[in-house]
């Protein structure tokens, strides 16, 4: 049975490190959460490690900027896993060729950035979708259309046998009050046309294994018991920690605040009701990460 809290200091005694996710838990799109940063900042002061673990199909440079943008301080936080560098190391170890169809909006062409921790990288170059050997997606073309406008280029795609490597398993992600759709939205439906779509971040595994070689890097050896993920994505956060038998903290105020009718905190009836109908049980439940 899934535990409602009121604060993160609750149960932060029984972790030694947390894998934070960061939209809707640390910041919205646009601004850090201030009680967020505070609780984080508290854990950290006590002697936690603190990993973000994003689907951003972005560098870790790339969010560590962005943080600074939102105002999310360096003292919340010791390390990053992306989505985007996971994805990144497959691609250009050749996951899905060489010469790549690339959906996504322009500012995210820094996917292409040579990964320097490679010794042997392929040099992977867009090109036509006539002339592609695979699908790079770090997002829809539009992120306000519907990824129904993309299925002509995926149903040729899929036609060539090509593969998408999906640089961000997110379905929708929460902009302060607009709603986007992410990588995650094509990927799902490319695999429902048939096609086959590559994932590397939650709530598969290659971002987990990214996390832990990330903490390990710190010098710390923490037992996955020990271990708390912390998302508001049911699909995502939440599933990959269960997956990976990690505890999780569930922030019911982003992507499922209709859903369990969180205003300050979740109403327990709509709560239980959410994740019969999801069939995944979280640790913990909160309805902002405080």
């Amino acid at each position: 049975m899934t535990r409602i809290i009121t604060a993160l200091s609750e149960i932060s005694a029984q972790y030694d490190a947390l894998f934070v996710d960061l939209w809707g838990c640390v910041h919205d799109g646009v601004k850090a959460l201030p009680e967020a940063v505070a609780a984080l900042q508290a854990y950290r002061a006590r002697g936690g490690v603190v990993v973000l673990v994003t689907n951003s199909p972005r560098a870790r440079r790339g969010v560590e900027k962005q943080l600074v943008i939102f105002g999310v301080p360096e003292d919340a936080w010791d390390t990053i896993a992306t989505s985007g560098d996971s994805a990144r190391s497959a691609m250009f170890q050749g996951a899905v060729g060489q010469k790549v169809f690339f959906i996504g909006e322009s500012r995210d062409t820094a996917f292409f950035e040579p990964l320097k921790v490679l010794e042997h990288p392929l040099h992977v170059e867009a090109v036509p979708l006539e002339e592609a050997e695979g699908i790079v997606c770090t997002g829809p073309f539009d992120p306000f259309a519907d990824p129904s406008v993309l299925r002509p280029e995926l149903l040729y795609a899929k036609q060539k046998g090509l593969k998408l490597l999906c640089a961000n398993p997110d379905i929708v992600v929460d902009r302060g009050e607009s709603r986007e759709w992410c990588a995650g939205a094509v990927a799902r439906l490319y695999t429902e046309m048939g096609g086959e779509s590559l994932y590397f971040g939650k709530p598969h595994p290659p971002i987990y294994d990214l996390a832990r070689l990330r903490l390990a890097a710190l010098g710390r050896d923490v037992p996955k018991e020990r271990i708390l993920c912390i998302g508001d994505g049911i699909a995502t956060d939440i599933l990959g920690a269960v997956g990976e038998d990690y505890d999780s903290l569930f922030i019911t105020g982003g992507l499922a605040a209709a859903e369990t009718r969180t205003v300050t905190q979740p109403e327990e009836t709509a709560l239980n009701a959410f994740l019969d109908k999801e069939k995944t049980q979280p640790t913990h439940a909160i309805g902002k990460l405080r």
